[in-house]
């Protein structure tokens, strides 16, 4: 029994070991855009100790490692301190076996204003706050929003807030300043509310964002995880009783044996003689034989008493005894 729960541990064990692991992967500050000569951290938030680590696709270098090829590690985080316009593209973080985080577009330019814009995906219902940023001050300056190439509205103070946003907000936004200069695009993205409180008067054609399928994957998982935990319990549960019953099977076929025997004890005969009424003269005294047989040892115990009330020369008669 005790080997079995220890193996039903194994198994356990095992599966959560090989359990996928997901990391988030956050930016400090939160932006995506920054200026050149700026610096950045990119953190993987995770709990376990899988190992994750920084990687990157640019238009010159693909999958390339942080602190072998950019950037400074410092145990979960990674961190650029001068960024160069060749450091635009994706970062996400990877483990060991391949396992990944979310994707965060990273973008460096060498203008004059830059978009401060969320850098992870907005739920749907949140508030989202824009604000077009110069490089020098003043920073609240008027700018022009813009969304898939078409004006918004313009701000005075270059800050513009989306209240309750929907997937048709979702979009590629932009500001100019117009004694500045423009800022590069960032895309937006919106995630849809949970299953549980569907709104019919949104919808969107357009394919989910990476934070959405990282859910479902992690949802999809963990339900996983749990039927196959339990199917493994219901089958230790079941050679427990099978191996119990086949015990009790056993037990009950085995021969019956004596205390004696089963103890390994050492058995012994006592017979006690009288001798008979003297026949003749001639006979012999009253010898006896016993023999009591068992699977150790077997003693014999002869114990001869004579008749006092014959005569010295009478010999009884010879009797032998066999028990078995």
């Amino acid at each position: 029994m005790e080997e079995t729960f220890l193996q039903c541990l194994f198994f356990v064990s095992l599966l959560q070991c090989c359990s996928t692991n997901q990391a988030r992967l956050t930016v400090s500050p939160s932006r995506s855009q920054f200026f050149k000569g700026e610096s950045v951290s990119l953190i993987c938030e995770d709990d376990s100790s899988a190992g994750w680590t920084l990687r990157r696709n640019t238009t010159r270098q693909q999958r390339t490692q942080c602190e072998t090829d950019w950037g400074k590690q410092a145990g979960s985080s990674c961190t650029i301190s001068y960024m160069f316009i060749e450091d635009n593209g994706v970062y996400w973080c990877e483990s060991r076996d391949g396992s990944t985080s979310n994707s965060i577009n990273i973008t460096v330019t060498g203008g004059a204003v830059i978009l401060q814009s969320p850098v992870l995906p907005v739920m749907e219902g949140h508030d989202v706050s824009l604000h077009c940023q110069t490089k020098r001050p003043p920073s609240k300056l008027p700018a022009d929003f813009y969304k898939d190439g078409s004006l918004i509205r313009t701000e005075p103070t270059g800050h513009m807030t989306i209240h309750h946003v929907t997937k048709s907000d979702e979009g590629l936004y932009k500001c100019n300043i117009s004694s500045h200069g423009e800022s590069p695009p960032s895309w937006i993205y919106v995630t849809e509310k949970p299953a549980t409180t569907p709104d019919p008067s949104t919808t969107s054609s357009s394919p989910p964002s990476s934070e959405m399928f990282s859910f479902t994957f992690q949802y999809v998982l963990l339900s996983l995880t749990c039927v196959c935990v339990l199917v493994l319990c219901l089958m230790c549960l079941f050679l427990l009783v099978r191996r119990q019953r086949g015990k009790k099977s056993e037990e009950s076929h085995l021969p019956s044996v004596s205390s004696a025997e089963r103890n390994g004890d050492v058995n012994y005969g006592q017979i006690v003689i009288k001798n008979p009424k003297p026949k003749k003269r001639e006979t012999d005294p009253a010898a006896v034989y016993s023999a009591v047989r068992t699977e150790d040892v077997s003693y014999g115990r002869i114990v001869i008493r004579p008749n006092r009330s014959r005569e010295p020369q009478l010999e009884p008669e010879v009797v032998y005894s066999s028990l078995k």
